[in-house]
């Protein structure tokens, strides 16, 4: 949430703001479609095992038409494309004079369709087997279990007698696996795929103690004592490894006393305790980053870089006749300085330079820079197959436990504020693609996933758990009209998170 322990720098920003769009949006739903997949497929398989129907099955939703539904019918599988949705199985009920018979409030009261009065071609007729299904929007997927009270509210089969093949009529200990079997498939994913990531790549390390120009720091940190340069030594007495580190002391544990490296003198600093909140009032993005000089690796075609005859492995070092080298001061000169003319002093084979450059509204030069990691001695871990099993187990707890320590900012007014929808979590991926950090970011989802769908509110395996514990408790299951308003309520609940977190996305790329 506040920074990745591996702080890979990348300063390439060469991709259009639609392209990068397009990347990141194919990135989080590719993430998001296996997560949700094999979530509930943990569902399904607990399911069938326990010997209850799966009515359905789909990989995103699909309000009345599916991109594609499969069926096996009599030993051979039914294909539709584009089609619409099958009906419910139910028609409106009679008397005993043929009139429809209504409830209260005016609604006809519905019933099952017996099965023989179903034409041979109709789904319905074959409840025994799953439709498998691809629907049109991308926001997740489902798994449909009969007899289980779930989102589709399917009131009508829920009024008739349980039957054997049904989730109501299993034990409450083979109605528990069913429940958590996709938060325990999205565990065990996540560590999966963090083996295989160290195993594949490995891990490098950022060590504070080799950013030779030390750190930079937002404004909000300045405010509360940094000073541009500084570099973190200890957080409460104890050494602090990388930047990410740093982050998660001072943000998420709330950590206060911090000893800092400033020229030869060691200064103790101790923060307020309400310094989270300021730091996510502040609307800042980067908090810590390392510094290093501004020294061109490569330069672009048109850019007023290449217009004022700069080149590559020029390294400068003022700017106005400012005496900046540090790319982050450099960086603040040139925002400081759009759509004018600037003098830049730089560094070519040993001799200082001067151009004159025109900047654009972007302010920027139009460069690549050398990265930081030229600058200072990054440690690189490697892991056999052996080893890269008990360290993914660590890195995804580290993860969980990271994550829910994070949760206590959101219920701060400034936390609050930060809540995103699929907009912020599309940001977290890279914006040119990357399977080290596609599978990074999606196996973080994964124990994101399981957790938030183990929370104790309706709608969610963790509310189905919740009166699962109540039955074991008082031997007694809640009343299924109690279970349709509490998952109704559940619902609402969660809708109304949704809309405010994407809400908050919207505001944001439209105000700020």
């Amino acid at each position: 949430m506040y920074g990745d322990k591996k702080h890979k720098l990348k300063f390439n920003n060469s991709t259009f703001p639609m392209e990068t769009f397009f990347i990141r949006a194919l990135q989080l739903i590719l993430s998001l479609s296996i997560l949700v997949v094999l979530h509930e497929f943990g569902h399904f398989t607990f399911a069938r095992l326990f010997k209850v129907r799966v009515e359905k099955f789909y990989m995103f939703f699909n309000p009345n038409f599916s991109l594609v539904r499969a069926k096996k019918i009599n030993g051979k599988w039914d294909f539709k494309f584009l089609a619409k949705n099958v009906p419910a199985n139910e028609r409106p009920k009679l008397d005993a004079d043929g009139d429809v018979i209504v409830e209260s409030k005016g609604k006809p009261v519905m019933e099952q369709i017996p099965l023989a009065e179903l034409s041979e071609g109709d789904w319905r007729k074959y409840p025994e087997t799953t439709e498998w299904g691809i629907g049109w929007l991308p926001l997740g997927g489902y798994c449909k279990i009969s007899g289980m009270v779930d989102e589709s509210m399917d009131v009508i089969q829920m009024n008739q007698e349980p039957q054997e093949w049904e989730y109501r009529s299993r034990s409450v200990w083979q109605r528990l696996p069913i429940i958590i079997g996709g938060v325990l498939v999205n565990f065990i994913l996540a560590m999966v795929i963090f083996a295989a990531v160290l195993f594949t790549w490995g891990k490098d390390i950022t060590p504070l103690k080799n950013a030779k120009y030390g750190l930079q720091f937002s404004q909000v940190m300045q405010d509360n004592g940094f000073k541009n340069g500084d570099n973190i030594v200890k957080i409460e007495g104890k050494i602090v490894e990388q930047p990410g580190d740093a982050m998660e002391k001072l943000l998420v544990e709330g950590k206060q006393n911090i000893t800092v490296s400033r020229g030869n003198q060691l200064i103790d600093l101790t923060l307020p305790t309400d310094f989270a909140q300021k730091v996510l009032a502040s609307k800042e993005t980067e908090f810590i980053s390392i510094r290093f000089p501004f020294v061109i690796d490569e330069i672009s075609a048109g850019s007023p870089a290449e217009k004022s005859h700069l080149q590559s492995g020029d390294s400068l070092i003022g700017i106005n006749g400012k005496p900046y080298y540090i790319f982050q001061d450099i960086a603040n000169e040139l925002n400081a300085s759009r759509n004018t003319e600037i003098d830049v002093s730089y560094v070519r084979k040993g001799q200082v330079m001067q151009s004159k450059v025109q900047l654009d509204e972007s302010a920027k030069l139009g460069v690549k820079m050398v990265p930081p990691n030229k600058y200072m001695q990054l440690k690189h871990v490697s892991y056999g197959l052996l080893a890269s099993v008990p360290a993914g187990i660590g890195l995804g707890w580290g993860t969980l436990t990271s994550y829910v320590k994070q949760l206590k900012l959101v219920f701060t007014k400034e936390g609050s504020k930060q809540l995103g929808g699929f907009g912020a979590i599309g940001k977290m991926f890279p914006k040119t693609w990357d399977w080290e950090a596609f599978w990074t970011m999606t196996a973080i989802l994964s124990m994101i996933l399981a957790f938030m769908n183990f929370l104790p509110i309706p709608a969610l395996d963790g509310g189905y758990v919740l009166f699962l514990i109540y039955e074991m408790i008082t031997r007694r299951k809640p009343n299924d009209k109690f279970l349709e308003y509490a998952q109704t309520v559940g619902m609402m609940l969660l809708f109304a998170l949704l809309l405010y977190a994407n809400g908050n996305d919207l505001f944001k790329a439209i105000f700020k």
